[in-house]
């Protein structure tokens, strides 16, 4: 029997979850209200004041037109598609034999790949930056890019959702003549569009957001990504806090309008539907 709760449970659960839900986002908040301020108002009031006196997009105009933001804005978007990109075409090569060819050592191969996931970026940080002066790829795209051509998490994610694929539609396909790269290409990846669009996520968050590895590798001002000039902002002489909420919110709009638009495509995949009994 399923015990059904009671209204007084229900309202408290709601209730409970929308104070979390406002104590988490409460930082972003105040992010906001910071960023349509004007000058004459208190940033530090208690209790915050969340309704700016005086709404403004002054605090964007100046920012925009005294700081290189729009270069900054366009090297976080090349950046991050680029990764994004080759991070699904490597991490799905890679985990497409790991799910559906056999061959020996594929276990151990899969379980060395795994387990590099307990390896932390600040060990492989050195031997990163020397790889990349050694092929010149300081203060350049493919620089910031390098750590992020694959991952172990999206080898592991694509293998899973790879081995949820029917073989009845990968044996049509060998029927029909297509290769192994075919089949990759034109069964396994549409079967796991939904997967593929989590990864692509994950990475593109993971990308544009990422600060010590562009912070390390890069040094000229014009390959700074965006977390890089905030902290530039931040860290300047005259500093307002006004111009860092709204390069932070410059920011973060990116991340928050792709995962608005793509989160209906997340759903649990059906690739079984292309198969009839």
């Amino acid at each position: 029997m399923h015990n059904k709760k009671t209204l007084p449970q229900i309202i408290f659960i709601y209730c409970l979850l929308t104070i979390i839900a406002l104590l988490m986002l409460f930082p972003l908040l105040w992010l906001v209200s910071t960023s349509f301020k004007s000058p004459t108002e208190d940033i530090f009031s208690f209790p915050p004041q969340f309704i700016p006196e005086k709404f403004t997009f002054e605090n964007f105009t100046l920012l925009w037109n005294n700081y290189p933001f729009g270069r900054y804005l366009i090297n976080s978007s090349i950046t991050a598609v680029l990764t994004v990109i080759l991070n699904l075409l490597f991490c799905s090569l890679a985990a497409y034999p790991l799910a559906r060819l056999n061959f020996k050592g594929k276990d151990l191969i899969f379980a060395l790949v795994i387990a590099t996931i307990m390896i932390p970026f600040q060990i492989v940080m050195i031997p990163l930056y020397i790889f990349a002066v050694q092929f010149g790829l300081r203060n350049n795209y493919f620089g910031i890019i390098l750590p992020n051509l694959a991952s172990a998490f999206g080898i592991f994610l694509l293998r899973q959702a790879f081995q949820g694929v029917p073989k009845e539609l990968e044996e049509a396909s060998r029927i029909d003549g297509c290769s192994e790269i075919g089949i990759w290409w034109h069964i396994m990846l549409p079967a796991v569009k939904p997967a593929i669009i989590t990864l692509a996520i994950f990475v593109f968050i993971g990308a544009w957001s990422d600060f010590l590895w562009p912070l390390i590798v890069l040094d000229r001002p014009e390959y700074y990504t965006l977390p890089l000039g905030v902290a530039e902002l931040a860290s300047s002489l005259d500093l307002n806090w006004r111009f860092i909420a709204a390069g932070s919110i410059i920011s973060v709009a990116p991340v928050l309008l792709l995962f608005l638009l793509l989160q209906r495509y997340i759903i649990p995949s059906d690739a079984s539907s292309g198969v009839k009994g």
